[in-house]
């Protein structure tokens, strides 16, 4: 229970028993006003408060912190020196604390090769599931494959091999590492002679083995026999005796063309003799060699040239530069093998290429049809060449260059000249052929990957009906621990994904609600759960779902710590803590908890935003645009089914929709690479479309998407936004800064010179404390203020540079504001509500909230032309009810200067003030990708199909 202070509100108290609640004492973590409060445990308890009011240095810098901290110092002092202590949070004390689990809105995964599947681990089951239970189909015939005898066997060698000379061999060690010393000794002990280790025959020696820690194949060489009928009995004997050693696998090498067969007891395909290994669960890994397919390597992708970079005018010469890899005509030795091209073949190097013969073209671009031209390079006197080269053509250098150079540089070079397909040989699905040809219930295991969570999840349940009874013997508990898994996503709204979606393309939102899933999973009690916004990206008709969820958490004995926003989640809490009053030093204090109930009664801004007093009131009159419309057509991009939609521009735009209605995939991979490469000639490559009309009403494009800023201790928002350059570029205008000879680079804490060399620049000094955290101090030759003296001597209207990293937004408006080239864009950042952070701040400690604005008054202060469209992707995240007005106020601004704000939304606070939505659904997945209505929010309400329309009527209605 929060102690009482001054000009803090507080309803009646809540008395919670002694042994039932978290109780922190003083803290003090970046802006809270040494706080002590109550958390009642296992319950549902949400923390809320405008952005920056101290809501997460509570929850995640105070509780979380100190939890991991005391669960590093159980390791050993012997442990804790490979992985380092944590800090020690400012705070007195904190009582009554559980193991703490974080789950928040961390950056998700971006190895390509990280999917849904691979982090909930179901397709791990999916993986194990396949190999107990599949059955196995011919990749020919597509007919059922069937298991052969060692005779069986026999008579197929004799039939596709006669007379020829054969090495049979054994399979011993697939894909594993090792020396094997003691496997070869052995084996040379046994009487044989040679094996085969990684595709190469070598004798079998003394002391012989292998490097270690590589991966490595090693069979057996059994025998090596011609096919003749007097050698029958000898090839049965060793093809039994291959079959023992290789555990019933055996493979026959063709003398002559090396080529590899596989023969194995267990599957085989009478028609055509193609026989698979025993399937193990790496049989359908993407992620391994013996799963992934061997032209993406699992990837699904792979980057192929794109003739339309290579040859971007066919009217333009070679001497020109109509071979774009080639450049325009230089003295180079690549362009004299094309002069002496054009001399063998006849062709003009200053004539448009479509007038040169396709013929010669091919010759130019990939050399012969064995992919290198022998050339005669100059001559001598007597007509003889003075040496001989190969030409390989221009696409083959450049697949050189992609494939196999060591530097960034010049692989960035060469990729400009490429473009990122589907692999044809996989079509997308990662794997292998023979892995593909594994069903279960006529279904491979791409088929299940790529189905919606939902339709998947019906598809398993009654699954039971169509396997046999030996079958469902064995995938009983397999098929129990799939379902649960992805019960618990579909139970917190993630009905739309596929298990081949990648990490790398889902929202904060949406990974943080996969792992809340994962936890529910893990059925762990007596835990403290701290969840950041889990919330976003979630449409209201989810948002029972999530708090379901939450409750199911709290149910198994836990403690649900959230920090949100969002509405119907604050009425449904337990407990609700509301922090503030202000943001940055003005906040940091509790001023109300207690159940929803009690705080809907007091006065407080979020008690009025959550009663119903205060409501954002409906513009009387929406914007009519200025006539003229940006109109796309036929956008085909993932789940959308043939889209065509126009926008108003000069209007406020809403994009909504459920989530996975296909919102993201129009506007921010569809819609924005359009624009981005009409304005900037970018390189991003739109999803499919078939037209759009109306480019020429817009100049710039401006994306404020979710992407995170850079975080590192040294970033601000004054480096960030970029006028910290502005200020030291005035600073250096000093006429005794002039005297002196200083450049802008002096007033740089990151160059020397100017710094102080003590601290780099940095302000604090770290005392390494061994097996304590380590301690931050000011540094005590410049106290903190990063400079040497010299520097700090020079002065702009008596404040040294030091002095204006130190000021808050709302301070430095005023200072600035006769230097216009400064001022508009420190009053950006007081326009978007962060007057009361300081310019040096550094970027660690500002809150979600806090970084997202400085983000979007970053590009705010770049002027606009009238002309611009500014697409923004959730910017409320993060925002608190009084937040949202500012940000309004501001994209209200932007519009009324001409420009068009496009925003994907699910408040409604910022949808019901749009003057046109558009809006997509019904569902997620493949239930969506369609336009249900647009208009302005007032017809949209009307729509009967749209959830959206639903929730927007009643809030247009209060």
């Amino acid at each position: 229970m929060a102690k009482k202070k001054e000009n803090v509100t507080t309803p009646e108290p809540v008395l919670i028993p002694a042994d039932d609640h978290i109780e922190v004492f003083g803290a003090r973590v970046h802006n809270l006003k040494n706080l002590d409060i109550q958390l009642p445990k296992n319950k549902l308890v949400v923390i809320t408060g405008i952005s920056g009011s101290g809501k997460s240095s509570l929850a995640f810098d105070t509780i979380y912190a100190e939890g991991q901290r005391r669960y590093m110092e159980s390791f050993s002092a012997y442990a804790r020196q490979f992985i380092g202590d944590m800090e020690r949070p400012d705070v007195d004390k904190i009582t009554g604390l559980s193991p703490v689990i974080s789950i928040e809105q961390k950056t998700t995964n971006k190895n390509p090769r990280s999917t849904v599947g691979t982090i909930t681990e179901i397709y791990d089951f999916l993986r194990l599931l396949y190999a107990r239970v599949g059955q196995a189909y011919s990749y020919n015939t597509n007919k059922r494959m069937t298991r052969f005898s060692e005779e069986e066997i026999l008579d197929h060698v004799f039939k596709n091999f006669p007379k020829k000379k054969l090495v049979i061999l054994a399979p011993l060690i697939r894909g594993r590492k090792g020396h094997y010393r003691e496997l070869f000794e052995q084996l040379r002990k046994q009487g044989y002679l040679k094996v085969r280790v990684n595709g190469e025959i070598l004798d079998l020696k003394e002391r012989m083995q292998v490097d270690r820690y590589k991966i490595h194949d090693i069979e057996l060489v059994v025998d090596r026999v011609q096919v003749l009928e007097d050698a029958r009995t000898r090839i049965s004997q060793s093809v039994q005796k291959a079959l023992q050693m290789g555990k019933g696998l055996l493979f026959i090498m063709d003398n002559d063309s090396n080529k590899i067969n596989q023969y194995s007891k267990q599957l085989m395909c009478e028609d055509t003799g193609i026989s698979y290994e025993e399937p193990s669960p790496n049989t359908f890994s993407f992620n391994s060699p013996y799963g992934a397919c061997p032209r993406c390597k699992g990837l699904g992708t792979i980057y192929q040239i794109d003739m339309d970079e290579v040859i971007p005018d066919y009217s333009r010469s070679i001497n020109e530069g109509g071979l774009a890899p080639l450049g325009e005509a230089r003295d180079t030795f690549t362009f004299k093998q094309v002069q002496q091209l054009a001399k063998k073949f006849k062709f003009s190097l200053t004539a448009p290429l479509s007038d040169i013969p396709q013929k010669s073209l091919n010759l130019l671009l990939f050399g012969d049809e064995n992919g290198k031209l022998e050339m005669d390079m100059g001559f001598e006197e007597d007509g003889e060449p003075t040496y001989s080269t190969e030409y390989e053509g221009v696409i083959n250098t450049v697949r050189r260059f992609f494939n196999d150079t060591s530097s960034e540089a010049v692989r960035n070079w060469a990729e400009g000249f490429m473009k990122l397909n589907t692999c044809p040989e996989c079509n997308g699905t990662r794997l292998k052929k023979e892995s593909l040809y594994f069903k279960v219930d006529e279904k491979n295991i791409a088929e299940l990957g790529e189905m919606d969570l939902d339709k998947l999840l019906a598809w398993f349940n009654d699954i039971e009906k169509r396997l046999d009874k030996k079958q469902n013997t064995i995938a009983k508990d397999i098929l129990k621990e799939i379902r649960e898994r992805l019960g618990f996503l579909l139970g917190v709204g993630l009905n739309y994904l596929t298990l081949y979606r990648a990490t790398r393309s889902l929202s904060g939102g949406e990974s943080q609600r996969i792992r809340l899933a994962t936890q529910i999973g893990s059925q762990l009690m007596g835990i403290t759960y701290i969840l950041d916004e889990p919330s976003i990206g979630l449409h209201q008709r989810d948002n029972m779902q999530l708090i379901q969820a939450l409750r199911n958490l709290k149910e198994m004995g836990n403690t649900v710590i959230v920090v949100e926003h969002d509405k119907d989640i604050m009425l449904h809490a337990d407990h609700l803590i509301d922090v503030g009053p202000g943001a940055g030093v003005h906040g940091g204090q509790i001023i109300a908890q207690g159940t929803p109930a009690q705080i809907l009664k007091l006065k407080t801004p979020t008690a009025g935003y959550l009663n119903g007093s205060l409501v954002t009131p409906v513009p009387e009159e929406r914007r009519k645009g200025n006539g003229k419309f940006l109109e796309l057509k036929g956008a085909t991009g993932n789940n959308l089914k043939n889209v065509s939609v126009k926008f108003p521009l000069g209007t406020f735009i809403c994009v909504t929709g459920v989530s996975g209605s296909g919102k993201s995939t129009l506007i921010n991979e569809t819609l924005y690479p359009i624009l981005s490469k009409h304005a900037y000639d970018s390189k991003m490559v739109p999803m499919p479309y078939k037209s759009i009309k109306g480019l020429e009403n817009l100049d710039k494009v401006i994306e404020i998407d979710q992407s995170p800023i850079g975080r590192t201790p040294r970033s601000n928002p004054a480096t960030y936004c970029g006028f910290f350059t502005d200020i030291r570029t005035l600073f250096s205008q000093v006429p005794e800064a002039k005297i002196r000879g200083y450049a802008a680079g002096r007033f740089s804490f990151n160059v020397k010179s100017g710094r102080c060399e003590v601290c780099e620049g940095g302000g604090m000094r770290v005392i390494e404390m061994n097996f304590l955290p380590d301690v931050y101090v000011k540094c005590e030759k410049c106290n903190g203020r990063r400079y040497n003296r010299e520097t700090l001597e020079i002065r702009y209207k008596g404040k040294s540079i030091s002095d204006v990293l130190d000021m808050t937004v709302d301070e430095a408006v005023e200072f600035f504001q006769p230097v216009n080239f400064i001022y508009r864009k420190v009053k950006t950042l007081q326009d978007v509500g962060l007057g009361y952070i300081t310019l040096g701040q550094s970027a660690v400690t500002l809150s979600g909230g806090e970084a997202q604005r400085v983000k979007l008054a970053t590009e705010l202060s770049k002027k606009d032309t009238g002309k611009t469209i500014y697409i923004l992707d959730e910017p409320t995240t993060g925002l608190h009810f009084q937040d949202i007005q500012l940000l309004l106020n501001v994209l209200n601004k932007l519009v009324d200067r001409g420009n068009t704000v496009l925003v994907i939304e699910h408040n409604l606070d910022v949808i019901k003030m749009a003057d046109y939505i558009v809006d997509l659904g019904p569902e997620g997945g493949g239930g969506g990708g369609t336009i249900l209505c647009t208009g302005t929010p007032e017809v949209v309400s009307e729509c009967k199909d749209s959830h959206t329309a639903r929730f927007l009527k009643k809030e247009l209605e209060s």
